[in-house]
C-alpha cells in the first residue's frame, strides 16, 4: 500500500461519515448518541433544543413537538330498527240482517170472520212465502196479528193472538224452525184505516209478516 495516500484516504472516509451523520439527523433536541433519549432540563419539563430546533424537527417525546392527531372517534352505528310488522286489516264486517221480504196477508184471505182456522187460500198463500223462504237465510220470521174494533178489546186481543199461532203452526208444518218465527198480537191497537166503514174495518184484519235475513247468492 502507498503510504503516502493513506492520510489522504482516512481524511475521506472521514468525510464520508461525517455527511453520513448529518443527512441522518433529523432532531434538533439534544439526545443521547443513538437518540433514543432527549436531554431535559432539572426539573425533567423541557428539552434541550439546538440552533436548528424547529416543531417539525422536534424530538416526540419533547416540549413543542407537532403531535400527530388523534385518530378519528370511532363512528356509532346507528342501529338498524326492528322490522314493524303491518298489521292485518280487519275483516269487514258481516252486513247486519235486513227485512228481504215484507207482506201482509188480509184475514179474509187467511181466516173465516171471528175464526183462527186458516182456510186454504190462507194455506196457498203462506205456501208462497215458503217457497220464496227457500232464496234467504233467515235469521227471524216476525209475525204479528190485528183485528178490526168490533167486540171488546179483550176478545180482540186474543183472536190476533191466536190468528198468529195458527199461522206459525202452518209454517212450521212446511218445515220453517220453529225457533226463527216470532208471534205477536195487537189486537185493535194499531189500525190502519177507520173502524168506522166495512172497508175500513176489512183492512184492520190482518197478519204482517216480516222475514229477517240476506238472499243467498
Amino acid at each position: 500500500m502507498n503510504k503516502r495516500n493513506l492520510p489522504r484516504t482516512l481524511l475521506l472516509a472521514a468525510t464520508v461519515s461525517l455527511a453520513s451523520a448529518a443527512g441522518a439527523q433529523t432532531v434538533d433536541n439534544w439526545t443521547n448518541g443513538d437518540g433514543s433519549l432527549a436531554w431535559r432540563n432539572g426539573t425533567n419539563e423541557l428539552c434541550w433544543r439546538n440552533s436548528n430546533w424547529t416543531p417539525a424537527t422536534a424530538h416526540p417525546d419533547c416540549d413543542g413537538a407537532i403531535k400527530p392527531p388523534p385518530p378519528p372517534a370511532p363512528v356509532a352505528q346507528a342501529p338498524v330498527p326492528a322490522p314493524v310488522p303491518v298489521p292485518a286489516p280487519a275483516p269487514a264486517p258481516a252486513p247486519a240482517p235486513a227485512p228481504v221480504q215484507a207482506m201482509t196477508l188480509q184475514a179474509e184471505t187467511l181466516f173465516d170472520f171471528d175464526k183462527a182456522v186458516l182456510k186454504p187460500a190462507g194455506k196457498a198463500a203462506l205456501d208462497g212465502l215458503v217457497a220464496e223462504l227457500s232464496k234467504v237465510n233467515v235469521e227471524t220470521i216476525i209475525a204479528v196479528g190485528h183485528t178490526d174494533a168490533t167486540g171488546t178489546e179483550a176478545y180482540n186481543q186474543s183472536l190476533s193472538v191466536r190468528r198468529v199461532g195458527a199461522v206459525k203452526a202452518y209454517l212450521v208444518s212446511k218445515g220453517v224452525p220453529s225457533e226463527q218465527i216470532k208471534t205477536e198480537g195487537r189486537g185493535e191497537s194499531q189500525p190502519v184505516a177507520s173502524n168506522q166503514t166495512r172497508e175500513g174495518r176489512a183492512q184492520n184484519r190482518r197478519v204482517e209478516i216480516e222475514v229477517v235475513g240476506t238472499q243467498k247468492p
